[in-house]
């Protein structure tokens, strides 16, 4: 038996002045998308948007509906629409901004288990880093990889 340590490294920032340009207008787009949300239920609002390699910004935001499972969350909302409408052109990066009533909350929103193994496996398709943004208005995470907030990805791709 050996004890194995895992090393998970990110980026935290306090405000948006702080990131590079790009990823600030990747997180106004997720913050925008939260404004579409449609959360009646949860009245969790969440908006995301993902940065395609081209440079082309996908919104999307969480849907609820009453016959609970069928909504879905806005980080697969978001890669599913990018991944319809621009077949092919890897993601590059998501931004995630979530919270009551349409504000953004102190604290950056986390995705959940399915929405991070969707991240995975378009990471996996692409073969590129897929960067995942959590936003916050007090605090902000970045990290540089999906295997990073999903250690032991699920990836049926490599067993042959």
């Amino acid at each position: 038996m050996k004890t194995i340590s895992l090393d998970i490294r990110y980026e935290e920032y306090s405000s948006i002045e702080e990131m590079e340009h790009r990823d600030q207008a990747l997180v106004r787009e997720a913050i925008e998308a939260q404004k579409s949300s449609y959360a009646p239920y949860s009245k969790f609002n969440v908006g995301a948007a993902v940065r395609l390699e081209d440079g082309t910004f996908v919104r999307g935001s969480n849907q609820e509906n009453a016959a609970y499972p069928s909504g879905l969350c806005a980080e697969r909302t978001a890669m599913f629409a990018a991944s319809a409408a621009h077949p092919g052109v890897p993601m590059e990066a998501i931004a995630i901004a979530g919270g009551f009533g349409h504000q953004v909350a102190k604290t950056p929103c986390s995705p959940c288990g399915a929405c991070r193994q969707v991240m995975a496996e378009y990471q996996t398709l692409s073969g590129k880093p897929l960067s995942v943004i959590m936003f916050g208005t007090q605090r902000i995470w970045r990290f540089s990889k999906v295997d990073d907030i999903l250690p032991f990805i699920f990836d049926s791709f490599n067993e042959k």
